[in-house]
């Protein structure tokens, strides 16, 4: 009975130690700005709520015992760009507040040094001054603006970076740039660079009521009379039966055309 009771008292005490600590995660890249936290009381009117902060698994030598510190990433050893983990251990009974947590979420600051279309079809930029891995959005210039055509992960460092992406040109002139958007929601854009294509033309040679035939292989676009888009894609014979009766505007190679469902 004695044995059960020490058991009983074991297990009661570890479960009241896990109650008592809480954790606060933290995980992006240093961009060289240190990380502001209000510390409260504990609820018990006994001590501060945090007691201990870690980085990348360091123990750190902030001064946690107080109503505010900051996170000094310094001491760190780290670079801009570096990948880090924060974690801020407080008690479970109260709960420490991050001011300005963004830091730690990189800003799109790349420069393009140089961007080119070869004659193999590879889009080719190189960037320098990137403070975090953020995703380039490839655009190329189609029927008066600007469409999505792919996406690169961003190398994220302040130094030299290269890149390179196949493209499927349209007919004619052709424009390209790479854009990024930070967690700001802001897009910062490369300039535009230009290349000639020997391409030939596409047309729009067949309108049936389950597929349009195009002279080639093509981007293209399917909107209502209203101006939603129903459907969009890339090939020679796209089956568009799913499309009620009616008036539709295609956009395909470097043109705009007009369709008619009769079904």
């Amino acid at each position: 009975m004695k044995k059960l009771l020490f058991i009983g008292f074991i297990l009661l005490s570890l479960l009241s130690l896990a109650q008592d600590k809480g954790v606060i995660i933290l995980e992006g890249q240093y961009q060289g700005v240190d990380l502001y936290v209000q510390n409260p009381y504990a609820s018990s009117g006994v001590g501060f709520c945090a007691y201990k902060v870690t980085i990348n698994e360091n123990v750190t030598t902030d001064q946690v015992e107080s109503s505010a510190f900051i996170i000094d990433f310094t001491t760190q050893g780290l670079k801009v760009g570096d990948n880090v983990v924060v974690k801020i251990y407080h008690k479970s009974d109260c709960h420490p507040k991050v001011l300005n947590p963004e830091v730690l979420r990189p800003k799109s600051t790349f420069n393009v040094t140089s961007i080119k279309v070869g004659d193999d079809k590879i889009l080719r930029w190189t960037t320098t001054g990137e403070q975090g891995k953020l995703t380039y959005e490839v655009q190329q210039y189609r029927w008066n603006r600007y469409i999505k055509v792919g996406e690169v992960e961003g190398i994220g460092t302040d130094s030299e970076n290269k890149y390179q992406f196949k493209i499927t040109p349209i007919s004619g002139e052709n424009k390209y740039r790479v854009v990024q958007t930070d967690y700001t929601g802001k897009k910062r854009q490369s300039k535009k660079t230009s290349y000639e294509s020997d391409a030939k033309p596409v047309d729009l040679i067949s309108k049936k009521s389950k597929t349009l035939d195009f002279t080639g292989e093509t981007l293209f676009e399917v909107y209502d009379v209203y101006g939603n888009l129903v459907k969009k894609g890339f090939g020679k014979n796209p089956n568009v039966e799913n499309l009620k009766k009616g008036l539709y505007y295609v956009n395909f190679d470097s043109k705009t055309g007009e369709v008619w469902n009769k079904k």
